[in-house]
């Protein structure tokens, strides 16, 4: 059977293991080869690296995009999008979801992967309406998780009413790398029984069991892989492309030749990453604990610097049994941003605080108020009780309470906003988009001042 690859260098894979780091130059040299490889779609935007262009890059990420599709005449481009959050941590208005969408499809994103936290997927309707509007392919995409609640039957549930959404495939979604493979082979088997649009299955190497998991979801009949060219494969990223390209033979219809020579490309590129520091050696490193906790490689990560930052990294052990007792509280919501930073945040508040829930940040207060979406499963009432009191709990869509807000900002920043793409970088990165587009206002003066002198 043919297995489609898309290739996740350009965005998970250096959002994994270089901070998405990667510049709009670098992707440019390796992308010409990339594109005559015969992949089913590169995955080159969204995510972090909206965000990482603008704070650290001083790049346009709109730019970015513009350049990529100009470079790739044989491949679909794809982005993986937050539903309502978009790139960003919290819920915006509908105007500025469907605004975001078709300016990501007009300046070349050919499929949009449009998840929720919570699954919840009231938070992908403006998202996947605006998709099929615009023309765009819309895969909706389920946040893999385990809990008393998530079994094969929710997930084959899920995909149903993400089908009937209109989804022009479902991507399973293991952000954690923790799916086992014998559970993987079951809800693949199952998912394509029961759905008629095609399964794109996506996972990390963080476990160390990703190769065998690739295995068992290509016996069970998936459609499409998610995989990244070996120089930035493994550890917190995907398994190598070239490896289940070679497991799956003829079928995989990817051209060797043209995937060596971007491996040079990229590897040169990312010996640069190794020596300035930014590759830590502990990123390309197995992590088989997480099978047992449950908790994913980048939320450790952050566990273990909000505790440093405490001085209380002794704690540690106490925080990682914590979390699961955290996240079964608040209704196992999947373990992805921006869940898995506020359910560790209350496991370390638990825990050095010296009594659980003594102390609670707004975001988890919000988030039982029902302001992120419905979570999972069900919440203890009188437990909810005791974070919000009387508070009244939404039972409708969050977004359904925000304004419209893109011609307000577009006025704002009449005089420093470019296009509706700036206003859109406004949007949702304000502060940091506000001083990017300053110092570009600032460098044309200096330039004009400059050429003044001269004549």
């Amino acid at each position: 059977m043919s297995v489609k690859f898309v290739e996740t260098a350009l965005r998970d894979g250096h959002q994994s293991l270089l901070a998405t780091r990667l510049a709009t130059e670098e992707i440019l040299k390796v992308l010409p080869e990339l594109d005559k490889a015969g992949y089913f779609a590169l995955e080159v935007w969204g995510g972090a690296t909206f965000d990482a262009c603008l704070r650290y890059l001083n790049e346009d990420p709109w730019e970015r995009l513009r350049q990529i599709k100009a470079n790739t005449k044989n491949t679909k481009l794809q982005m993986l999008f937050r539903g309502q959050n978009i790139l960003g941590y919290k819920h915006y208005p509908d105007d500025i979801v469907e605004k975001f969408v078709e300016k990501s499809l007009q300046n070349g994103i050919d499929i949009i992967r449009i998840f929720d936290a919570l699954n919840d997927l009231r938070n992908l309707e403006t998202a996947a309406k605006a998709t099929k509007k615009y023309k765009g392919h819309l895969q909706i995409a389920l946040a893999y998780t385990t809990s008393p609640v998530h079994n094969v039957d929710y997930y084959v549930d899920l995909a149903n009413k993400a089908q009937d959404m209109g989804a022009d495939s479902i991507c399973v979604k293991d952000m954690s790398g923790i799916l086992m493979p014998d559970v993987a082979y079951k809800l693949i088997k199952a998912l394509k029984e029961n759905i008629k649009v095609p399964i794109n299955f996506h996972t990390h190497a963080t476990s160390g069991l990703a190769p065998v998991t690739y295995y068992k979801v290509i016996e069970a009949g998936v459609d499409i892989v998610d995989t990244a060219l070996s120089p930035l494969s493994g550890g917190t990223s995907q398994v190598a492309t070239e490896a289940i390209a070679t497991l799956v033979g003829d079928d995989a219809n990817l051209d060797f030749e043209h995937m060596e020579n971007a491996k040079d490309i990229l590897s040169k590129i990312k010996d640069k990453y190794i020596e300035n520091g930014i590759l830590n050696p502990k990123a390309l490193t197995p992590n088989p604990k997480i099978l047992h906790s449950q908790i994913p490689g980048g939320m450790i990560s952050n566990l273990l610097n909000q505790l440093k930052d405490q001085k209380a990294l002794d704690r540690y052990e106490e925080v990682l049994e914590e979390v699961p007792r955290v996240r079964k509280d608040l209704g196992y919501p999947p373990l992805v941003t921006p869940m898995s930073q506020m359910v560790g945040t209350q496991a370390i508040m638990n825990i050095l605080s010296k009594e659980r829930y003594k102390l609670v940040p707004d975001e988890i207060k919000a988030y039982l108020r029902g302001k992120y979406g419905k979570a999972p499963g069900e919440i203890d009432p009188d437990f909810r009780k005791s974070i919000i009191g009387d508070d009244e709990v939404l039972n409708h869509r969050p977004a359904d309470d925000l304004e419209p807000q893109f011609e307000n900002l577009k006025e704002k920043y009449k005089d420093i906003a470019r296009s509706e793409e700036d206003v859109l970088s406004l949007a949702l990165f304000e502060s940091v988009a506000l001083k990017y587009l300053k110092g570009l206002k600032d460098e044309v003066v200096e330039f004009t001042l400059h050429t003044g002198d001269q004549s």
